[in-house]
């Protein structure tokens, strides 16, 4: 049973963050962004929220089942803002402990703090959504502003991605279960069961006493092909072989789930990770190409690689807020930035930004890769710029 400190938490203000903001570094705190700037209507209420939030215009957050909230600075006075998310029902609950208790990975991620994607796919896949979508999250504010969100929920929610970027457990909370809660519950599912056989006072010195029983016969298993492994003292080859097929069947389970890469991606994809092999795989033709298709994937992994050699037309909505980021970064926005498809580049600089397919911004300085993406373009342009 939960507390009442379990189920509302309170966090003290961030204050100024010295300079411009950095949101959302976790990937789920980057989907709770999105939510929010998808849904927006008006991008001058995302800039203006951004500069609050980094300038620290947000007092205490309060979570709670359903809800965040806190009080708002602005010039004209406080405002009481909340952001409002809909609570998972029982039975949904009880869909994504299942999950959670069926993985002891899941669990430790979590203690870690730490979603993982494999998780949240699980729970999507159980028709339990825990991270918003586009019109999940609800705005609410008692300024007399009409647009949603209004810069004060704005910059309330560009907060929110801070702690929920330390600590997933602040977005179950908000879906409607505190951490202790769920922890007990997830104890509950992983008890071992006990068997009643009129013997439960039996001490512990003779229960350990007994002779295990029989392993259960291995002939019905049947693996074929693959190594050969030699038995080792009273373990019969045979529970050998039958590890190395399972083992070959989870790892061609988990190549199917995966999407193919073509061959050159596959050594773009070694060379990145085994720097070892970078001159054996380098063609000799075209290896600068290669070079720059290695350090993209070092960056960003195979959507990296994608930003680097795919140009594709996005959401203009999307490209708008490059323009307004670029605005804020420098002294005179009217001029300066040209906005091609998904790539924006600054006159003069070398200096480029390209908006990849998972919604993410890479940097780019003379056509080079130039360090990790980012949620926010802003902070790659000061961080490029200087």
């Amino acid at each position: 049973m939960s507390t009442p400190e379990d189920r509302v938490r309170g966090f003290p203000a961030f204050g100024a963050q010295g300079g411009r903001g950095q949101f959302a570094r976790s990937w789920w705190g980057r989907a709770w962004i999105s939510a929010m700037e998808d849904t927006a209507l008006d991008l001058r209420q995302l800039k203006q929220g951004r500069k609050y939030a980094a300038a620290g215009r947000v007092g205490p957050i309060t979570v709670s089942p359903g809800r965040i909230a806190a009080v708002v600075d602005d010039q004209e006075g406080q405002y009481r803002t909340e952001v409002r998310l809909a609570e998972l029902t029982g039975d949904e609950w009880d869909r994504f402990l299942d999950r959670v208790a069926s993985r002891a990975g899941h669990l430790a991620a979590l203690l870690d703090r730490d979603m993982p994607h494999d998780l949240v796919e699980a729970a999507d896949d159980a028709g339990v959504h825990l991270l918003p979508g586009i019109g999940d999250l609800d705005p609410d504010c008692d300024c007399p502003g009409w647009e949603l969100p209004c810069r004060h929920a704005a910059a309330l929610s560009f907060q929110a991605s801070w702690l929920l970027d330390a600590d997933p457990f602040v977005l179950l909370l908000m879906r409607g279960k505190g951490e202790r809660e769920l922890l007990d519950e997830l104890q509950r599912r992983n008890a071992p069961r006990f068997v009643r056989t009129g013997d439960d006072d039996i001490d512990a010195e003779r229960a350990y006493a007994g002779e295990p029983g029989p392993l259960p016969d291995l002939a019905a298993f049947a693996p074929t092909g693959g190594p050969t492994v030699p038995g080792a003292p009273e373990i019969p080859a045979e529970a050998f072989a039958l590890l190395i097929d399972n083992a070959r069947q989870m790892a061609g389970a988990l190549l199917a789930s995966q999407p193919k890469l073509t061959r050159k991606q596959d050594a773009v994809r070694l060379a990145a990770t085994r720097p070892e092999t970078v001159e054996r795989l380098r063609p000799a033709e075209h290896g600068e190409d290669f070079d720059r298709a290695v350090l993209a994937w070092r960056h960003g992994g195979r959507a990296g690689l994608d930003a680097l050699e795919t140009v594709w037309t996005p959401p203009s909505q999307a490209m708008g807020r490059a323009r307004a980021a670029f605005a804020e970064v420098v002294d005179d926005p009217g001029e300066g930035l040209d906005v091609e498809r998904n790539r924006c580049t600054v006159h003069g600089t070398g200096v480029q930004v390209r908006l990849g397919k998972d919604g993410l911004w890479y940097p780019y300085r003379d056509q080079w890769p130039a360090g990790p993406p980012e949620a926010d373009p802003g902070a790659l342009f000061a961080a490029l710029l200087g």
